[in-house]
C-alpha cells in the first residue's frame, strides 16, 4: 500500500512511520515528490495494517497498490522519473540516443565510432565487453579490456557508457567503469543477477526478455527497484513470434503500455529488434513517434568484419543521415535530441 503524507510533513513524522513499518516487518520505499511525499509499504499482506497509519495525523490517504509491482507502478510514483547520468536527463524531454558497436573490438575502433556517433548527436556510447551469444564459439567479448576501452573512450569524448553485466560476479565490475548497468535479454529473470544490480548505485538499464510479458518484464523490473536502486530503465528489444522477416517482432506496443503502467523511462533496441540494417531508420522514427526515452543503436564503420551483429549495425553515413531525419520527428512530438 502508499501512505501518501500531508504537505507539511515534517522529517521527524518521515522517520517514525518508517521506523513503525520496520517494526511490522515490512520494508519503506520514500518518494518524495514537488509537494507531497509518499511512502510505499512493502510486504506479503501489508495492507492488512492499514488501520494503524490511517490514525497517524501526518498520513493524508493510503491507496492499495493493486499491481503486483509495486514499486514500479504509477500507484507509487505518478510523476515520470528522470535519471540523471554525467548531465543527461533521461525521461525528459530529450530523447537520448545511445549507439556504438555491438562488440568492444579495439580501442582504436572504438575510438573512431564514437567520434563519429557524437558529431551525428549520439549522446551515449553502447558497446558490449561481455557476450552473451547463442553459441559456445562466437566471440564472447574482450572481459575487462573491453571495459578500460570503454573508460579511456569516455576520457576522450565524454560520452557515457552503458554496458552489460552477464552475471553476479560481473556487477561491480562493470559499475566501476560503466555509468550504466546493462541487463540483457536472456537474463531478464535472473533474479540473483537482477538483485545484485540493484545494489549498485549506478542506473540499470534492463532489456526485456525474449519470450517475456510487459508484466513479467516490469516485475524483473521490482527485483531491481526492492533492493534500493530506483534508477532503473526499461529497454524494448523485440520479443520472438512465429515471424521469420525480422530476428526479432520489435513490439512498440509495449512503448505507451509501459508509460501507462509504470513511471520509468523507456528506451527501445530497434538493432536487436529488428536485425535487419535497412528496417532500422524506420524503426527508430517509430520509436520515438511512441514515445520512447531513448534508443540503442548499433553503429560500425565495416559490419562485414564486425565480431558480432554486422548485419544490424548502421554505417556512421547512415547513423547520421537517420539522426537528421529524427530530429523531425521527435520535433513533431514535443521531444528533441
Amino acid at each position: 500500500m502508499i501512505l501518501t503524507l500531508k504537505p507539511n510533513a515534517a522529517k521527524k513524522d518521515v522517520d517514525l512511520i518508517c521506523k513503525k513499518i520496520k517494526e511490522l516487518g515490512f520494508t519503506p520505499h520514500l518518494s518524495k515528490g514537488k509537494e507531497v511525499v509518499v511512502i510505499g509499504v512493502i510486504g506479503q499482506n501489508a495492507i492488512l495494517k492499514r488501520d494503524i497509519f490511517e490514525a497517524m495525523d501526518v498520513v493524508a490517504f493510503i491507496t492499495p497498490i493493486s499491481k503486483p509491482y509495486k514499486l514500479v507502478s504509477r500507484e507509487f510514483k505518478k510523476e515520470n522519473t528522470i535519471i540523471e547520468v554525467d548531465g543527461l536527463k533521461i525521461g525528459g524531454t530529450d530523447v537520448i540516443i545511445a549507439a556504438g558497436p555491438c562488440s568492444v573490438e579495439t580501442k582504436e575502433l572504438l575510438l573512431e565510432i564514437a567520434k563519429k556517433i557524437k558529431i551525428s548527436g549520439a549522446k551515449m556510447i553502447r558497446g558490449g565487453a561481455f557476450k552473451p551469444r547463442t553459441s559456445p564459439y562466437a566471440f564472447q567479448g574482450l572481459g575487462e579490456k573491453g571495459l578500460k576501452y570503454l573508460a579511456e573512450v569516455k576520457k576522450m569524448t565524454e560520452l557515457p557508457v552503458i554496458t552489460e553485466a552477464m552475471n553476479v560476479n560481473q556487477v561491480s565490475l562493470v559499475a566501476r567503469y560503466a555509468d550504466i548497468v546493462q541487463i540483457g535479454a536472456r537474463n531478464m529473470q535472473n533474479f540473483d543477477l537482477l538483485k545484485e544490480a540493484g545494489k549498485t548505485k549506478k542506473p540499470v538499464l534492463l532489456k526485456r526478455g525474449l519470450s517475456a510479458t510487459i508484466e513479467e518484464f516490469l516485475m524483473s523490473a521490482e527485483y531491481i527497484m526492492a533492493q534500493g536502486n530506483y534508477n532503473v530503465i526499461l529497454c524494448e528489444r523485440g520479443i520472438r513470434t512465429f515471424e521469420t522477416a525480422t530476428r526479432f517482432t520489435l513490439d512498440l506496443n509495449a512503448v505507451p503500455v509501459i508509460k501507462k503502467l509504470s513511471h520509468l523511462p523507456v528506451f527501445v533496441d530497434p538493432s536487436h529488434g529488428v536485425g535487419v540494417r535497412e528496417y532500422i531508420p524506420a524503426m527508430c522514427k517509430a520509436s520515438v513517434a511512441a514515445g520512447a526515452d531513448g534508443l540503442l543503436i548499433e553503429v560500425h564503420p565495416c559490419p562485414e568484419k564486425a565480431f558480432s551483429d554486422g548485419p544490424q549495425s548502421l554505417l556512421p553515413p547512415q547513423f547520421d543521415k537517420m539522426m537528421n531525419e529524427l530530429k523531425a520527428v521527435a520535433e513533431a512530438v514535443g521531444r528533441k535530441l
